[in-house]
């Protein structure tokens, strides 16, 4: 509450209760704006009128940059809607400060959990027409619509007959879930309940989990294809190529394929987002005409990356933790520069004190 006050308006409270929805009860938020406001509901804010306002309030900058991102999504949506410039996309004064005070909230309770990624389930929304400030619309209404459509929300339609995400849900959701998957494997350390004004046949309830996950989907994806008819230097081209684009690791294997031709195996290893892309570079740099996939999970050691001071000169290192535990590697190009400038052999470096984890 003291931070959303930090945004420097009024004309709103919020009332926090609890209200059980199927027998589950959870925490209600309301924005409930004052009577001045909504006898003036016909006036606009454009998005720079609502930048304005994030930007000349007092909550962090990282807050700020993704309450912003968040806007611009609802923004681009309503354009396309109303085929209006993005300049000329206005939301009603009642419904900005309402949307203010629930995206500026989410970006500030977001930054203040700091999780390293969030995931979603499958986004469900209802069916039917509802009244609204343009008429009526069909559900999902159509910049909510427009949103998915420019995200990589997965979304479907289910046996509810109402609208069950606004687009101010829908950019949330779209500009903070990196997949919308099940569940995964992990350790809960708390969950948030959280409820809609609504009564439906289902529970309008949103849970939130918060805890560790313990095992990976498979979204690591290694890629191999056979090549014999292919010269060093395109297969060298080829490497820089598919690092530059976002493999984790390439390598080739010396082998002998039919007739004793001898060849070399190509393994590209990448996330599951980037494989069409890599194949695509595979088979545009390349001769091959297949490639094999398979999907693997892995096991990743948390990792950061530091600089340490040395009698050589800075040094850039890589510290990693394993059940308590820290390693620290430097890193070659870091020690190739300090060994050059030094004087010295590059196998001195690795006797350093300061790679000595504490």
């Amino acid at each position: 509450m003291n931070e959303i006050k930090k945004l420097n308006i009024d004309g709103y409270k919020i009332e926090i209760s609890k209200k059980v929805k199927n027998g589950i009860t959870g925490t209600y938020v309301d924005v409930i704006l004052e009577h001045q406001h909504i006898e003036h509901h016909h006036e606009h804010r454009n998005l720079n009128d609502v930048y304005s306002v994030i930007d000349n309030s007092s909550i962090d900058e990282k807050s700020k940059e993704l309450a912003k991102r968040i806007f611009l999504r609802v923004a681009k949506a309503e354009s396309k809607v109303h085929n209006k410039p993005l300049e000329e996309v206005h939301f009603h004064e009642v419904g900005a400060i309402d949307s203010i005070i629930d995206i500026v909230g989410t970006a500030i309770l977001i930054n203040k959990i700091n999780p390293d990624k969030i995931i979603s389930s499958i986004v469900n929304d209802g069916y039917g027409f509802i009244e609204c400030a343009h008429g009526t619309m069909s559900v999902p209404v159509p910049a909510t619509s427009e949103i998915f459509a420019n995200s990589n929300v997965k979304f479907r339609q289910i046996d509810i007959d109402t609208e069950l995400v606004t687009p101010t849900g829908a950019a949330i959701i779209a500009e903070l879930a990196t997949d919308f998957i099940t569940l995964p494997a992990m350790v809960t350390e708390k969950i948030g309940w959280g409820t809609g004004s609504k009564d439906l046949k289902i529970p309008n309830v949103l849970k939130v989990y918060y805890g560790d996950i313990q095992e990976q989907n498979e979204n690591f994806v290694v890629m191999e294809t056979n090549i014999d008819d292919c010269s060093g230097e395109v297969l060298g081209y080829t490497q820089e190529k598919l690092f530059q684009n976002g493999a984790l690791d390439v390598f080739y294997t010396p082998i002998f394929m039919k007739k004793n031709r001898p060849a070399y195996r190509l393994t590209v290893m990448c996330k599951k987002e980037d494989m069409f892309k890599l194949q695509n570079i595979m088979f545009r740099e390349t001769t091959t005409v297949g490639i094999r996939y398979r999907f693997e999970s892995r096991t990743e050691l948390g990792r950061e990356f530091e600089e340490i001071d040395t009698k050589y000169g800075i040094l850039r290192v890589k510290k990693v933790i394993n059940n308590g535990e820290i390693y620290i590697y430097p890193e070659y190009e870091s020690m190739k520069e300090l060994a050059e400038k030094n004087n010295i052999p590059l196998k001195e470096l690795y006797k350093l004190d300061e790679l000595k984890a504490d």
